[in-house]
């Protein structure tokens, strides 16, 4: 991807996204960071079920497959810095994966209403196959009770594009309306915590200072 905004150095490591979600490449281009989309093939439920039976942490989760993302596409990049990311719900000790349907999607917002819930957003550079540079952050977040008519609404209103999300809410549309309360940065709940990224970008030549 490129456009006359980009402030990419001419002498930099091209970048590589490891991810196929539209939010992080709207993200990063948004920001000006040149980069190209390469999505892994990380098989993620897999993962994540074997750390889960291990007891492992649900941040420990998120980031183990940042980086296994990054580093599964940075055998394809020789010389590219490859960015890997994932996000993870925990509510009530529970860990939540992306509904598969709009019943799933129902029984998100039943679940996560009246409380409080964590997003874990993890993000990590590989460089020919050595991670270089990783970062953990969390968003606290409180859903508000919903009445049957609002949330008739807003399945009806969103549709399938709440599948995307491991919420089941697009925080940047009318998704804001299901809470009551958001603590921390809102990139990171859209699942990139950019400022740190962009620090480290800046810090390794990637992007002018």
């Amino acid at each position: 991807m490129s456009s006359p905004d980009m402030i990419a150095k001419s002498d930099a490591h091209a970048l590589v996204l490891a991810s196929g979600s539209e939010v992080r490449t709207r993200l990063l281009t948004s920001a000006g960071v040149p980069h190209i989309v390469d999505p892994s093939d990380v098989d993620e439920a897999s993962v994540r079920d074997k750390m889960l039976v291990e007891n492992a942490t649900h941040v420990s989760i998120a980031e183990a497959l940042a980086k296994l993302k990054a580093h599964r596409v940075s055998a394809k990049h020789e010389g590219c810095i490859v960015i890997g990311a994932d996000q993870v719900l925990s509510c009530d000790g529970a860990l939540f994966e992306k509904p598969a349907d709009l019943d799933g999607v129902r029984a998100h917002l039943k679940r996560l209403m009246g409380k409080e819930h964590t997003l874990h957003a993890s993000v990590c550079a590989v460089l020919d196959g050595d991670v270089i540079w990783h970062v953990n952050a969390d968003a606290v977040l409180h859903m508000r009770e919903l009445s049957d008519t609002f949330m008739d609404y807003y399945v009806e209103t969103v549709g399938e594009a709440a599948c995307q999300s491991v919420g089941a809410y697009l925080l940047e549309g009318l998704g804001i309306q299901l809470f009551s309360s958001i603590d921390d940065d809102f990139f990171t709940i859209l699942g990139l915590p950019m400022l740190p990224l962009l620090e480290f970008l800046r810090s390794n030549n990637v992007i002018e200072r």
